[in-house]
């Protein structure tokens, strides 16, 4: 009886090197700047065109599925709940180390706005400003909370009232208990499906961020950068204080758990949203490795949303406090102990009004028209203000991912295990060997 032959295996492609995810993106900064100078510097035409074209299609990918991910996320993460014991207490702890660290946070732009005085010395004067096309105030801000109809939020993208939607949808379901669990079903399969689509999109951050960066540097340059020196660095230190100094103390001594591994783990959502400039396009990144770091799943999907639509201590703390004291300085307005209390307290009940999307134009006017600061000065900072958020926008999704890792520890629920395995990128993982 002769042996019946087999098929030969397919060979695999194999790399002869490993490039990671955040050597893509690394590699694609250093691209963006040096295409940018030369764009800036020769005065290439076509070459800053494509440069915008290739940041612009990026961001509107992410912005593409922003509605219905917020939607769908915060609506599973509210029902998911109900499979976390003592729901109430995390939910109530979550939005509790959200007020802490966004005090904290907001604490810290205000010692260095009043000990650099970032307005002085610039050369700006009121009528260099100008009023900006979005402008917030407490009215706008909770009578804007309730939609008109169910459709104009997502087209007109008011993450906001999604997430109040989203909401009222949510408890509705937990309230009709099984017979909700069909659209529940339909709800998770269409997250999933949204998540599974907004994977490529990230994949395509190391290209998103050439044309980003290179934009940046192409347009502003680096003598209008000098201009504002002071006020960027401040914006720089005051975020690296909070996300290199405040979060891995209270990692260390509230969770009792490894700074450093947790950068390890929360990396890719951190570099991401340097890039990307998004907390709510970062979202599926920063749950992942969120959950990565030992934050039980069902919690951190009620977390992580809720996170990204509220939580923002770089553009709802940090830069608003020395945004106002810059303001102030260059229309010469006195600030005084009771405008800075304000400023704390805006920024932590207000900060729902950024919402997770790039820049924070909404929540700056928020400040300045409850301080009776001239909107005019927000004009003062639009050019500027791409460079920032970057670094405003990584630090929003570092605390994202800080405050479920510091409840979980605290409520005795973190998997200890995993965080100390949590090291390489979600986004590798996914990676297929091509056949030959």
């Amino acid at each position: 009886m002769s042996a019946t032959p087999q098929a030969p295996a397919k060979a695999s492609f194999k790399f002869p090197f490993k490039f990671p995810f955040w050597a893509q993106i690394i590699t694609g900064l250093v691209l963006g700047v040096l295409l940018g100078w030369l764009a800036k510097g020769q005065d290439v035409s076509w070459l800053r065109t494509t440069l915008q074209q290739v940041g612009d299609i990026f961001v509107q990918l992410l912005k593409l599925a922003v509605a219905p991910l917020v939607f769908f996320a915060i609506l599973v993460s509210i029902t998911n709940l109900r499979k976390v014991n003592n729901a109430a207490r995390l939910a109530s702890r979550t939005l509790l180390w959200f007020m802490i660290t966004s005090l904290i946070a907001v604490g810290i732009g205000l010692a260095i706005g009043l000990l650099t005085n970032p307005g002085a010395g610039t050369g700006l004067t009121p009528q260099d400003g100008k009023l900006p096309k979005k402008q917030g105030s407490w009215i706008d801000f909770l009578t804007g909370i309730v939609p008109t109809d169910v459709v104009t939020p997502f087209t007109e993208l008011n993450v906001l009232q999604i997430v109040f939607m989203a909401a009222v949808a949510g408890i509705a379901a937990l309230q009709l208990g099984s017979k909700a669990q069909p659209v529940l079903n339909l709800a998770e399969s269409v997250l999933e499906l949204l998540q599974k689509a907004l994977w490529w999109v990230i994949r395509l951050a190391p290209i998103g961020t050439v044309g980003l960066i290179g934009t940046a540097i192409a347009t502003y340059g680096w003598d209008l950068i000098g201009k504002y020196a002071t006020f960027t660095a401040d914006v720089y230190i005051g975020s690296a204080l909070v996300m290199f100094g405040v979060y891995p103390l209270l990692l260390a001594t509230v969770a009792k758990v490894s700074p450093v591994q947790f950068f390890k783990g929360a990396w890719p959502a951190i570099q991401l949203a340097f890039v990307s400039r998004s907390s709510v396009g970062t979202m599926p990144v920063t749950q992942k490795v969120t959950e990565r770091l030992g934050v039980p799943k069902e919690y951190a999907s009620f977390a992580v949303p809720f996170g990204a639509t509220t939580k923002m201590d770089g553009c709802a703390a940090i830069y608003p406090a020395l945004a106002a004291i810059f303001i102030a300085q260059i229309f010469d307005v006195q600030l005084g102990i009771k405008e800075y209390l304000l400023i704390a307290f805006v920024s932590v009940v207000g900060s729902a009004a950024t919402a997770g999307l790039t820049g924070a134009t909404v929540m700056l006017t928020l400040t300045l028209s409850t301080l009776g600061l001239p909107l005019e000065g927000v004009g003062l900072l639009m050019a500027i203000d791409p460079i920032l958020d970057m670094m405003r926008t990584a630090t929003n999704v570092a605390g994202q991912a800080v405050v479920p890792v510091l409840v979980s520890a605290r409520e005795g629920i973190l998997d200890k295990k995993a965080y100390a395995a949590a090291s390489s990128s979600p986004l590798e993982e996914r990676a297929v060997p091509v056949a030959a």
